[in-house]
């Protein structure tokens, strides 16, 4: 059904006369008289009584008047969806347990009148992909390649990484140990995964300081991870400072500092360059009113990662 029809049956009822809407739409009364006829051709059935006093609604046209109203709403309300900051913030986080959602949750708590539509992706490729279709607005990601053309990105948070033991541990008592003296002890990291930006920066992480890392599973997730760290005198794995986990009481888990120097994690956002959402202007400038993270005594790979601050900005990790 052709909306121009149906906004003009709507606004010839509204004034009583073809040529008043017509006035009100901006078009010549025939173009009036053209759409309306066009639309009593398609619904079989005559909308209007031409009288004296004006255009008058036969049964028909009143019987349809409420469903005309309808469709018009709809249409605004569908154009509205898609209208720059009309419709919800679309933000990937990767995992609802880490660092980004937590920011991100705080930029709520600071903005709870800027709707988000929060999704979990699964690498950086799925996550950059989204950003340049349009179907997310911005990732939180490490940056771990070059980023293809009209997609941007700026660092925005550094994490400190931390071991995670046993009570059973030989580190168990420890509040800190250098990344030479973890060397010594072997790291199970089954979630990281061959491919991805964590996995890459693992990777790079153990080479930089001899560790020993196994990514071998299988992964059954974190509960499980933490399962199996919680019981073994042997085995410790490495988290995120800001991760949040639980776990049962008896597990007893310890989370040791890394220093000297502390590797630490780095986030960007990522966003596509030509993206009018009003929201994602509010977002950047939130992220980067925060705090910069440790620079001084922290490692961080060497990838083309962006500078926290802003496009083009630059803020290489300090190692």
């Amino acid at each position: 059904m052709d909306l121009d029809g149906v906004r003009t049956v709507v606004a010839v009822a509204d004034t009583g006369r073809f040529q008043e809407a017509a006035h009100d739409l901006g078009v010549t009364q025939q173009a009036v008289s053209k759409r309306v006829a066009a639309l009593e051709r398609e619904l079989g059935v005559r909308l209007f009584t031409r009288t004296a006093r004006g255009a008058v609604p036969t049964a028909d046209g009143h019987a349809f008047l409420p469903h005309a109203r309808d469709l018009l709403r709809a249409e605004e309300r569908a154009a509205a969806s898609v209208r720059p900051g009309g419709r919800a913030l679309r933000v990937d986080v990767i995992n609802p347990r880490i660092a980004p959602a937590q920011v991100l949750g705080d930029f709520h708590r600071a903005h709870p009148g800027i709707a988000l539509d929060v999704v979990t992706l699964f690498d950086a490729r799925a996550a950059v992909d989204a950003v340049r279709s349009g179907s997310v607005d911005a990732s939180f990601r490490a940056v771990a390649h070059p980023l293809p053309d009209g997609v941007a990105a700026v660092r925005v948070l550094d994490e400190p990484i931390e071991v995670l033991t046993g009570p059973a541990h030989a580190l168990a008592a420890t509040a800190a140990i250098t990344p030479a003296e973890l060397a010594a002890h072997p790291i199970w990291m089954p979630a990281a995964v061959p491919g991805t930006e964590w996995g890459a920066f693992y990777d790079e992480l153990a080479a930089a300081f001899g560790l020993t890392l196994d990514v071998n599973g299988p992964n059954f997730g974190t509960d499980a991870l933490l399962d199996v760290v919680a019981g073994s005198p042997t085995l410790a794995t490495l988290v995120g400072e800001r991760t949040r986990l639980v776990w049962p009481a008896g597990h007893d888990l310890r989370r040791v500092a890394v220093r000297g120097p502390t590797p630490v994690y780095p986030h960007s956002l990522v966003w596509r360059s030509d993206n009018p959402h009003a929201a994602l202007t509010v977002l950047r400038g939130y992220l980067a009113s925060l705090p910069p993270g440790p620079e001084a005594g922290t490692w961080g790979p060497a990838w083309p990662i962006a500078g926290r601050g802003g496009p083009g900005s630059g803020r290489a990790a300090r190692s």
